[in-house]
């Protein structure tokens, strides 16, 4: 069986308001049920994981009675970092399980079902799966040690997006290290062990919600 893991741990502080942006409505409802629908839609038998804070768990459930929300998913402990959020969901997905986890952000609701199928696929093949589009503004390397900064080769980067996709064993032992600075997303942690990353193109709709502006341009995606 497949999993998803949907992260959704934020407070909402660059947002400016009280309510955690995975709360917020986008074209009538909140986005982390967008999201959720994303992944429903491509495999209506895909096991599905929410992670939240502790004490955003009843807010959600009072949300998802509300919206007459029945899409069936499982619900963990949000951590004190990603990677804590991010292990506790992986903890429900049982460790004699065959198949692949993907990690996705709840606040990107505009991944296509393309990229979705294209990350599930290719960790099945390859075992790992991260989504990337092309960097198009001009990138700048800066020192923090001396004022000289000069541009970079845009062409040998590219920003990375969710999903990202893993065999479950591999993920399982990659989470079952110690936290580490350098783990800045799901990928970093696998690609300790050694492994290599596979990437797949992403789709550009597929922002993350952080800010009034993300905000702005969510609800014109939305329309779509």
């Amino acid at each position: 069986m497949d999993y998803i893991i949907i992260v959704a741990g934020g407070r909402g502080t660059r947002m400016g308001t009280d309510i955690p942006k995975q709360f917020l409505k986008v074209a009538g409802k909140p986005v982390l049920m967008h999201t959720i629908e994303r992944f429903h839609h491509y495999d209506p038998e895909l096991g599905i994981i929410v992670v939240l804070p502790k004490d955003q768990q009843e807010t959600w459930k009072a949300m998802c009675t509300e919206y007459h929300f029945d899409i069936p998913h499982r619900i963990a402990d949000g951590g004190s970092t990603r990677f804590e959020s991010s292990k506790n969901g992986l903890a429900l997905v049982p460790d004699d399980e065959e198949g692949v986890v993907g990690f996705h952000d709840g606040v990107r609701p505009f991944v296509s079902e393309e990229v979705i199928a294209n990350c599930f696929d290719t960790a099945r093949e390859e075992y790992t799966a991260v989504p990337v589009v092309p960097v198009t503004d001009t990138l700048r390397h800066t020192d923090p040690r001396s004022e000289r900064t000069f541009t970079v080769d845009r062409s040998l980067y590219r920003a990375v997006q969710t999903p990202q996709v893993f065999d479950i064993s591999l993920a399982k032992q990659a989470f079952n290290q110690p936290d580490r600075k350098s783990f800045t997303d799901d990928a970093s942690v696998v690609e300790s062990l050694g492994i290599c990353i596979k990437l797949v193109d992403g789709n550009k709709e597929n922002i993350k919600i952080t800010t009034p502006f993300d905000l702005k341009v969510a609800e014109v995606l939305a329309t779509k």
